[in-house]
């Protein structure tokens, strides 16, 4: 066991790169966070569709996804759209991706335990550290238009079941009393009274913050260049600002892998291949800034199965209306194709919502082949993982950043000094 504190260097800033920092805080290790932004939270974490979903825990490793995705090719509204341009990285993810279908049912199953786990700690760290991120506990409304889909849904919510979670079906009237906000005739739908909504960048950022007062160092503006294994120690090498800018370094005794779609380049680096492919996601947050908008937007969170398009309202004036999947590789391009249909399925469910006022975003998530996280130590001492968590990164960060800090305390214990960082806060 050491007798000094390890220093631990976590690469990302975004939901899973702060939920680290601060469960390894929390176990007394001095920890610097880098990050290629100004600020915390400024990429996957800044718009998502905010749902904390054990209802979506479902991988999409099926044969009904793959029919889909090529049925759906060349539709550019399309909610999951494919460039067919060949391209190696996304051909290879994709092979992996078909290999893992046997894996469907299990990894549905372990996906849904572990959102619920996560649920917890998240809650936790909320209200220890005093965060306001617009909760809303109201559940999350799964809708289907016809029965095939709802029997399908069926299907999957056994899965779910069995991993724990409470969901039930509804009937059509039900669904207009669980959210009267929302119009059209559905077929029934699945209620998930335990799943919950909140801003994902107002709480990553109030948590950064938390990890601040806890002694955690954040280094912006940073783009690091190298990740030098040196046997024992890890050495992070990086530039402030343009190429043309000095380096600066700094001797680690580990690292966390916390970069998103960036983190496949980083492996690399350091001996391990985690193939991680990024899937284009768009949101747009509408601005309920009249009365009438305001009582006609959703407070319970949705989730429209045949548009694939989810809803969260975010405080008393905002809705965020998020979806769409997009293989285009490192592509942060906001297409006026891929956003006009939010803003049309809005209007069209939502007809006295005011869409005047609609912010658009995307991001890419980070994701691996069989859809599960990468949690855990790499192949060289020093070297771990969280990242590659794809669509579910809010709803399962608070979870693997305790089973990866878990691990990180197992593989380099030290004696906790008297006076420590979480005495410090």
């Amino acid at each position: 066991m050491r007798n000094t504190t390890p220093h631990i260097a976590v690469i990302g800033a975004g939901i899973t790169g702060v939920t680290t920092a601060y469960a390894l805080a929390e176990k007394g290790y001095a920890v610097t966070v880098f990050d290629r932004q100004r600020y915390a939270a400024m990429e996957t974490s800044f718009a998502n569709g905010g749902q904390l979903s054990a209802s979506n825990a479902e991988v999409w490793n099926h044969w009904s996804t793959v029919v889909k995705g090529i049925t759906w090719m060349l539709k550019r509204d399309a909610p999951l759209l494919m460039n067919p341009s060949p391209n190696w990285h996304k051909y290879s993810w994709m092979a992996e991706f078909v290999g893992n279908i046997p894996k469907y049912r299990s990894n549905t199953i372990a996906t849904t335990r572990l959102a619920i786990e996560a649920r917890k700690h998240l809650f936790d760290m909320a209200e220890r550290e005093g965060i306001d991120f617009d909760l809303e506990t109201r559940g999350i409304l799964h809708f289907y238009r016809d029965r095939k889909s709802f029997d399908h849904a069926a299907q999957v919510n056994d899965m779910l079941t069995e991993g724990g979670l409470d969901r039930r079906a509804v009937t059509a009237e039900e669904i207009r009393a669980i959210e009267p906000a929302l119009t059209g005739d559905f077929h029934g739908g699945f209620f998930t009274p335990s799943d919950a909504t909140g801003d994902i960048h107002k709480f990553t950022r109030g948590l950064a913050k938390a990890c601040i007062r806890r002694g955690v160092r954040f280094v912006h503006d940073a783009t690091v260049e190298r990740l030098d294994h040196l046997g024992r120690e890890i050495k992070v090498v990086w530039t402030n600002g343009d190429a043309t800018a000095s380096h600066d370094e700094l001797v680690v005794d580990g690292i966390v892998i916390c970069a998103g779609v960036a983190s496949r380049k980083f492996a690399a680096m350091v001996g391990d291949r985690v193939n991680i492919y990024p899937v284009k996601g768009y949101s747009i947050t509408v601005h309920l800034d009249d009365e009438a908008s305001r009582d006609a937007a959703p407070w319970v969170s949705l989730l429209d199965d045949k548009a694939k398009i989810v809803t969260s309202r975010l405080g008393g004036d905002r809705l965020r209306i998020a979806g769409t999947a997009e293989f285009n590789g490192e592509n942060r391009d906001i297409r006026a194709d891929r956003i006009q249909p939010l803003v049309d399925w809005t209007r069209q469910l939502f007809p006295m919502v005011d869409t005047g006022k609609v912010v658009p975003w995307s991001g890419l998530r980070p994701m691996m082949p069989d859809m599960m996280p990468r949690v855990g130590a790499g192949r060289r001492a020093g070297v771990f993982y969280n990242t590659g968590h794809g669509h579910l990164g809010w709803t399962l960060s608070a979870a693997t950043a305790q089973v990866v800090s878990e691990k990180i305390a197992a593989d380099m214990p030290f004696d906790l000094p008297t006076v420590g960082l979480r005495e410090a806060a």
